[in-house]
């Protein structure tokens, strides 16, 4: 049985890059850094980095992480490299969301949604 999300892992070929670019924006260090796997702790959930594997590139599954302004999230990711893939946009009810590609080629997605909350457990 599922029991929610966990972790998402992007391949991104240069894990030494991809360390620094997500250590920027995530503007965390990294929990777990060994050189077959880079782990972040994002909001109770686990953003994992490998240095191989197939990059799911543009036409891949995309994972959208809360924010609380997904416009400026949005804005600082393109600043920090990251290469437009879908604007920010109201998909009804208020919520928000985009996504970018990171410089790897991964899809990026963020969401602004004022109906989510974590459980209480």
């Amino acid at each position: 049985m599922l029991q929610g999300l966990r972790t998402i892992v992007y391949p991104v070929g240069n894990l030494n890059k991809a360390r620094e670019w997500y250590r920027a924006v995530l503007e965390q260090e990294p929990y777990f850094d060994e050189p077959y796997y880079v782990g972040f702790s994002v909001g109770g959930y686990e953003l994992g980095l490998v240095p191989d594997g197939p990059v799911a590139g543009p036409a891949g599954p995309v994972t959208y992480w809360g924010v609380p302004d997904a416009q400026a999230a949005y804005e600082r990711l393109l600043t920090l490299g990251a290469q437009a893939h879908e604007a920010v946009h109201d998909v009804g009810g208020g919520i928000l969301l985009g996504s970018v590609q990171d410089p790897f080629a991964n899809l990026l997605g963020i969401i602004q949604n004022p109906h989510f909350a974590l459980p209480t457990t």
